[in-house]
């Protein structure tokens, strides 16, 4: 499997020279295992195998929406309900798809916090106000009845390690952390009061963004960025070490714990092979707005004007996830059109 993944990159290398490679940028705004498959895309030739030279940044929110307004990235695979609210100012952004479901995401806490309602009166620790962790975190105190105004926010302004930190040092009561970061935390007695995963109505997946202008300017792009990620994905299920080594490289984790978060993810098919934006995830975050003023701009929105779903329908007809993955996909093809957002 291995060596026919070498030669197939070397026969891709040879049509598509590095001479000719477009050069673009491309953000991720998270060290979690949302960037799997870019960092494997980019360790595989998946991205030079469709024509692209690819750089990626790290920026979190809101700095990758603004290096994509900006032009300064071609894309950023960010988390819907920020995407949403971003491109529902102005109309100048395009989401058009959708590869992933949703990440452990573990509401932590010290050892004086017994549960979730235990959280009443005391400061949870977020990056910033309406970013991902955030609204997930909301999402978990609804399940247990308290509102956003039941507990004091306290940004911290940067990524889940840093989160992590603000929690050791007693900044915050409480933080949403992903594995395997929370695993270590675990070890040393903090609690898991909650996490996403075990909320099928808790919706919180990534998408595609662009700017439309982007767009305009390179009409092909989407699709070959959709391509390579969708043989990253690929990779990704078939050829565990590949994708471990892949990710390290990036982001350094003990493989033992990366591995228990890529056995979870294999398991529960966390990457989208047909990678559409679908009308249940698009309603929740319309449901569950950040705050008042979040909630009017959402529900005066027409989502239909920058939620994209024609170029995943067109490599569907085209038989492209057909080819990639086996005609066993037809069917998940089938089931996720329905479901897809028009």
């Amino acid at each position: 499997m291995l060596l026919f993944h070498r030669l197939a990159l070397f026969a891709a290398l040879l049509i598509t020279p590095w001479a000719s490679a477009q050069k673009i940028t491309i953000n991720y705004a998270t060290r979690t295992g949302t960037t799997w498959p870019l960092y494997i895309a980019k360790e595989a030739g998946y991205f030079q195998k469709y024509g692209l030279d690819v750089d990626m940044a790290f920026a979190v929110h809101p700095a990758g929406i603004a290096m994509v307004i900006s032009g300064e990235a071609a894309m950023t695979n960010y988390p819907l309900e920020q995407a949403m609210l971003a491109g529902s100012k102005g109309g100048s952004l395009v989401i058009v798809g959708s590869p992933y479901r949703k990440s452990l995401f573990a509401l932590m806490a010290g050892r004086n916090v017994a549960s979730v309602r235990d959280l009443k009166g005391k400061t949870i620790g977020v990056s910033q106000i309406g970013d991902a962790p955030y609204n997930y975190a909301v999402g978990l105190l609804g399940k247990f009845g308290l509102t956003p105004r039941d507990v004091q926010w306290v940004p911290i302004g940067t990524d889940v390690n840093g989160r992590a930190a603000a929690l050791i040092g007693g900044r915050v009561d409480a933080t949403m952390i992903t594995a395997p970061v929370y695993f270590k935390l675990e070890e040393k007695g903090y609690k898991s009061l909650a996490n996403t995963s075990d909320y099928d109505d808790i919706y919180a997946p990534t998408v595609y963004l662009f700017r439309k202008a982007t767009i305009a300017a390179n009409p092909k792009l989407p699709e070959l960025l959709i391509k390579a990620h969708a043989e990253a994905i690929k990779r990704f299920y078939e050829d565990k070490d590949f994708a471990l080594k892949a990710y390290v490289k990036y982001t350094p984790e003990d493989l033992a714990d990366l591995a228990r978060v890529y056995d979870r993810y294999a398991k529960t098919n966390t990457f989208e092979r047909v990678p559409y934006v679908l009308s249940a995830s698009v309603q929740y975050m319309i449901d569950h707005p950040v705050d008042d003023r979040s909630a009017a701009q959402m529900k005066s929105f027409d989502f239909r004007t920058i939620i994209d779903n024609s170029t995943v329908e067109r490599l569907v007809r085209d038989g492209y996830f057909e080819k990639l993955f086996g005609p066993g996909i037809k069917e998940e093809e089938v089931r996720k059109a329905k479901l897809a957002f028009h």
